[in-house]
């Protein structure tokens, strides 16, 4: 089990019912990152809990605490974490209301630590609204975890640690990664900042694997909405992405987006991200 995975399930009380848990099952992946968890520990279905311990799963949590029923990252790992650090640091560790973007209580990131010297993180970057306060939260987050970002970066570097961070990051990096880019250039998700901090992330050595497996093509998409025929015509962003250290990237010799075979048969609007891995 060499393999690495990121899918936004849009609720896991739901997703336990629609597929996620025959997908858990069958996944090769060393650590799954998930997203908008949207429940507490104590919210946490039976039949998930049960999965997981059948498949050997650990679990670490990141719930919101300040909005119920929203947010919320895990990661899955078949190894027992080392350490486990939930939010980033910024100055704003312990706020309580909120309304801070970086704030431990969102339920927005979460980093764990495996061993054989691996650092697994889970995403979930605020989405925006251009010209509005979203896009501003959204703006203020990205700036802090860039930050974060770099330095961790620089820390893999310098202790030969190698790291990945699976997630939706509610961001399109290039005009091959959504369908109908045209449409979408004054839009939250595509603006040109939003993606030239992507590309400032890329810059500083971060690795998109997936865009360096299938380099100069559209997608492969791993978001659809569920109005209209968007699955069924693959009018979707790739949105979910898995950045790595160089030491990961170099090993992937496949990344896959895991596309459900039919609309109905989805367990989330989001579809799992997998890179599989050689040696390291």
């Amino acid at each position: 089990m060499n393999a690495l995975a990121t899918v936004n399930v849009n609720g896991v009380r739901a997703a336990a019912t629609k597929g996620l848990l025959e997908w858990l099952a069958a996944t090769d992946a060393r650590a799954v990152c998930l997203q908008e968890v949207r429940a507490r520990p104590d919210e946490l279905p039976a039949a998930f809990l049960a999965a997981l311990d059948e498949g050997g799963w650990h679990l670490r949590l990141a719930p919101s605490l300040t909005a119920k029923g929203r947010n919320g990252v895990a990661v899955l790992s078949r190894d027992e974490p080392e350490a486990v650090r939930i939010g980033f640091p910024s100055g704003a560790r312990g706020a309580s209301n909120g309304t801070d973007p970086t704030t431990d209580l969102d339920g927005r990131y979460l980093e764990v630590d495996l061993p054989g010297g691996l650092t697994v993180a889970s995403l979930y970057l605020p989405k925006g609204e251009a010209g509005t306060e979203r896009q501003d939260h959204k703006d203020a987050f990205c700036a802090a975890f860039g930050d974060h970002l770099r330095t961790a970066f620089d820390r893999c570097a310098a202790t030969g640690r190698q790291m990945v961070v699976g997630g939706d990051w509610n961001i399109a990096p290039t005009e091959l990664d959504l369908r109908n880019w045209r449409g979408n250039r004054r839009n939250s998700g595509f603006l040109p900042h939003e993606r030239e901090w992507f590309a400032k992330l890329l810059e500083h050595g971060w690795r998109d694997v997936v865009r360096e497996r299938h380099p100069g093509v559209d997608g492969p998409y791993s978001w659809w909405s569920y109005r209209g025929r968007a699955f069924d015509n693959d009018t979707g962003w790739r949105i979910d992405h898995l950045l790595t250290t160089p030491g990961l990237a170099d090993a992937a010799h496949e990344a896959v987006v895991d596309r459900a075979p039919a609309h109905d048969r989805r367990f989330s609007d989001h579809a799992p991200v997998v890179v599989r891995l050689g040696a390291v």
